[in-house]
């Protein structure tokens, strides 16, 4: 049975993650490595995680036509398949969680970076080789269980890519794509037996995070600030990367 606290970390997770635009894997994959729950399969409950929160942003974004798909599929077209090969990778128990916690602090810090107005159209020299960081983002997304666009949003804002709801779309699309591929490779690796009953167990969970990520979603536009929803966001990751990191 799913301990009632770790349910509302999930919700409490994606509630945030999805009023900033991101799906929370690495969170996710955090609260599991802290639950005791073998560590094989906290990707494959966090990319499934990942999955739900962030499909409906995707199509919300793509329906209201401020996706940039020329640029956004080059850079998932470039991640998504490394995301794959690091779903693939096997990795020590140590490694993975180390990976696991540096991500979450390196994410935190990523947050709380000041996310520039809206300047489409006046991007800096350096978003031209935005493309170049897609493929070792994908890699890392796919080895920890994570998507990867919590490190890619703040480098397209501050070399200001695109205004700022076409680089949430952006990362809403290479999350999905990159969850999908790293989740196909972790399936491979640890075959389907082990994916089902993750999933199975991890239903409440995927629950939880399908309503925290709605609430989020309409958090965004209708309620808190902006900034206190990124702030409190790097809070709990920080909090959730530090305890895991004192614990190895």
């Amino acid at each position: 049975m799913v301990p009632l606290g770790l349910i509302a970390g999930f919700f409490v997770t994606a509630l945030l993650y999805a009023a900033v635009g991101f799906g929370g894997g690495s969170t996710y994959a955090a609260l599991l490595a802290l639950s005791g729950l073998d560590y094989r399969l906290l990707p494959l409950i966090a990319l499934a995680c990942n999955i739900v929160v962030v499909t409906g942003g995707t199509i919300r974004f793509a329906r209201a036509g401020v996706t940039p798909w020329r640029g956004a599929l080059l850079l998932t077209a470039l991640a998504a398949p490394v995301a794959f090969l690091g779903g693939l990778i096997p990795i020590a128990r140590e490694d993975f969680l180390l990976l696991l916690g540096a991500s979450l602090l390196l994410t935190g810090a990523t947050m709380l970076l000041p996310v520039a107005p809206d300047t489409a159209g006046q991007p800096t020299r350096a978003a031209r080789y935005m493309p170049l960081i897609a493929a070792p983002l994908g890699y890392l997304a796919g080895l920890v269980g994570i998507g990867g666009g919590i490190f890619l949003a703040p480098l397209l804002h501050l070399t200001r890519w695109r205004d700022a709801r076409a680089i949430a779309a952006t990362a809403s699309l290479f999350i999905l794509v990159n969850s999908l591929f790293g989740l196909a490779g972790q399936l491979l690796k640890q075959g389907p037996q082990v994916f089902g009953q993750a999933i199975a167990g991890g239903l409440p969970l995927l629950l939880a995070v399908a309503v925290g990520g709605q609430i989020g979603s309409l958090m965004a536009v209708r309620s808190l600030p902006q900034r206190l929803i990124r702030w409190l966001t790097a809070a709990l990751v920080i909090w959730v990367g530090a305890k895991l990191l004192l614990g190895l």
